[in-house]
């Protein structure tokens, strides 16, 4: 089924709401990573070159739905937008369930999404709201494509035209690049905290990928298969369904890491090998020994998919072994793509985004992409473009 892209479609006049990711880290009101904000700017930028009435939406954080919040404003979004549009005539709405005013070429910023009562539910009446807002609708959230929400896929049912904007298409263009005829030999790395929110994405890679690295509180509960490693973080629950992972396809496991008896950012760190794991001593990286053997394999490689921090990255006593593996990476001649939120900020504090081949925003629907599931959005645009064909 085919979808309608933003790039096809007459927007001279029209309210065109386009649904962007603007869900960056904020701290005390200033931005901490522009890298999604960056990534959502072609869209708006085409629809302000088409001489549109330019209307964005998104969600930040995770609010109590319904309450507005503070913390959870898109205020300095806003902030950060008229500055980068300084020519252009911008306007906040934090109370946007109306008609929105605006001229060809201006631009309204909208409160979080999530603010709104129905949003996570996909509640209809609020999907309604939003489509009056706009004479065309453009997804170009992917981030958010996995989520069946008003914002992401209810609008879709109630608007004329919904199209996909050029970051929703690159990001398919690219994942699909690299998981149809990938050159080989292919490595993923997968890190991150819990194994059981990534088994359905290491069971796809086990199919196309050469080999697999796994790290953080994934690579603990592998490692918990042999090893009692102490009071590390894994999933005890996983551990048979690791092993039978582990014994039909190439993954790579810590020989050895560093560890520390607090979880805290002066903690030191000491490398051990698994088998020597006190009770009172929990893994927070990788070891040399392993960070070794993971260069060696990323030198070989020709396609790497990497999602996720191998250790405790935030800290500096434990921020070895995603560092070394991130530049790795960055220097390699292989076609490279990296998504989830962890992994952007990797890439922010190493400053490498200009060595990755491509980098996705997206984390969820990152991995729900790789795994073959179709997202929602997708769904939603090809439905509303079969919708236009039966009504011409």
């Amino acid at each position: 089924m085919t979808i309608k892209k933003m790039t096809q479609i007459d927007m001279k006049n029209q309210r065109v709401l386009i649904r962007s990711d603007l869900n960056v880290p904020i701290e005390n009101g200033i931005i901490q990573s522009e890298a999604r904000i960056l990534a959502a700017l072609p869209a708006i930028k085409l629809a302000l070159q088409k001489n549109a009435k330019v209307i964005i939406m998104s969600h930040l954080g995770r609010p109590k739905e319904g309450l507005y919040t503070k913390e959870y404003s898109l205020l300095p979004i806003f902030e950060y937008f008229k500055k980068k549009f300084n020519q252009t005539k911008i306007y906040f709405s934090n109370n946007f369930l109306k008609d929105i005013q605006l001229n060809a070429g201006e631009i309204a910023i909208l409160e979080n999404v999530r603010f709104n009562e129905g949003e996570l539910k996909n509640s209809k009446v609020l999907s309604k709201k939003y489509s009056n807002l706009c004479d065309i609708f453009v997804m170009d959230a992917f981030a958010s494509a996995h989520r069946k929400q008003s914002s992401t896929y209810g609008i879709g049912e109630f608007v004329k035209i919904a199209c996909a904007g050029p970051l929703l298409i690159n990001e398919m263009n690219a994942l699909k690049y690299a998981l149809k005829k990938p050159k080989r030999p292919m490595v993923a790395i997968v890190g991150g905290a819990k194994v059981s929110t990534k088994f359905n994405i290491l069971h796809t890679l086990s199919k196309i990928a050469d080999t697999i690295i796994v790290g953080g509180g994934i690579a603990n509960t592998f490692l918990a298969i042999d090893y009692n490693i102490g009071k590390s973080l894994h999933e005890p629950n996983f551990i048979f369904e690791a092993k039978k992972l582990r014994n039909k396809c190439n993954i790579i496991t810590p020989i050895d890491s560093r560890v520390g008896k607090k979880f805290c950012k002066t903690e030191k760190s000491t490398i051990k090998s698994p088998s020597n794991i006190l009770a009172d001593e929990e893994i927070m990286d990788i070891g040399d020994q392993t960070i070794q053997k993971i260069i060696n394999v990323l030198k070989n490689a020709q396609t790497i998919i990497w999602n996720g921090p191998v250790g405790v990255f935030e800290f500096p006593n434990f921020r070895k072994g995603t560092e070394m593996i991130a530049k790795t990476i960055a220097n390699s001649s292989a076609f490279s793509i990296a998504g989830g939120g962890d992994t952007l900020s990797v890439i922010d504090m190493f400053n490498i985004h200009n060595n990755i081949s491509y980098i996705s925003t997206g984390g969820g629907a990152f991995l729900e992409f790789i795994e073959g599931r179709k997202l929602p959005a997708i769904k939603m645009l090809e439905k509303n473009f079969k919708n236009i064909l039966d009504n011409e």
